[in-house]
């Protein structure tokens, strides 16, 4: 019994493997059944007997994917008082992090307007970035104008996109990024 249950448990790791996998390379809009059942070698109804929906499928693939790449830790950020060194401190483990985990960060957002699930799964992400952004707004103290630019500002230094931006399309590097947003950050903050 217990070997049975091994067995399973191993086809489901490799199943939910070759999801990631073809998430990171293809993206989720086109990674089919056939395609999963291919890359992990075996017929399409063990994929549906061990993912018998989108949303066991995602979660799967979500939990795998989320346990090999952890967000940064954002605890160490809270303390420091310099708002310039929190940002920075946020931003150079933050902007390796999406340069790590671009491809898969590149399709997920291309296909979620397409696949409604998707927005469940990035909510974990969304959240830890407004976590990271209440941690960075502390000592913002300014009328409410300045707090809503700074605000956006934080936002904006924390998205993907914005990284994506610096670091692929302008050919910054993660440190350049990092600092170009401190600057937009600190000129929001007065």
């Amino acid at each position: 019994m217990k070997k049975r249950a091994d067995s399973e448990a191993q086809m489901r790791l490799r199943i939910t493997r070759s999801i990631v996998a073809l998430h990171g390379t293809l993206g989720p809009s086109r990674t089919s059944i056939s395609s999963i059942a291919k890359h992990a070698r075996v017929p399409r109804s063990t994929v549906y007997r061990h993912f018998p929906n989108e949303e066991a499928l995602f979660t799967a693939s979500t939990g795998h994917w989320l346990a090999a790449n952890p967000f940064p830790d954002l605890r160490p950020w809270a303390p420091l008082q310099n708002r310039d060194e929190r940002l920075r401190m946020v931003l150079r483990e933050l902007y390796p992090y999406y340069r790590k985990t671009q491809r898969m960060f590149e399709n997920v957002l291309r296909d979620e307007e397409t696949m409604p699930i998707l927005n469940q799964m990035l909510g974990g992400y969304r959240r830890y970035v407004g976590d990271a952004r209440k941690i960075l707004m502390q000592g913002h103290g300014q009328p409410p104008s300045a707090r809503r630019r700074i605000h956006a500002a934080l936002g904006h230094a924390l998205a993907f996109l914005t990284w994506r931006s610096l670091a692929v399309d302008q050919e910054l590097n993660d440190n350049e990024s990092a600092e170009l947003m401190i600057l937009l950050c600190r000129a929001n903050s007065k």
